[in-house]
């Protein structure tokens, strides 16, 4: 299997990975899994050289990275205020 055939499938894993991201009712859970799709796009247009492709989904993989810590930060603080109250 020659290179490009191995990132043509790269790609199909990835818009896989994203459409099944989409159908989480969890958000937690969308974010990770809409990150790996994403990470794998930037990889796939990188490889390519496609580099609209890399550089919006890099950009999406930036805003998955904010959403997970915040998302993280708030059930951290959610869980010290249910410890300190009575």
């Amino acid at each position: 299997m020659d290179s490009a055939t191995i990132w043509e499938w790269v790609g199909y894993l990835a818009s896989v990975v994203v459409a099944v991201s989409l159908m989480m009712a969890d958000i937690k859970k969308l974010r990770w899994w809409n990150l790996l799709g994403a990470a794998l796009f930037v990889a796939y247009g990188w490889a390519i050289g496609a580099v609209p492709v890399a550089l919006v989904n890099f950009f999406i993989v930036v805003i998955d990275i904010y959403y997970i810590i915040k998302i993280y930060h708030e059930e951290r603080d959610q869980k010290r205020n249910s410890d300190t109250q009575p």
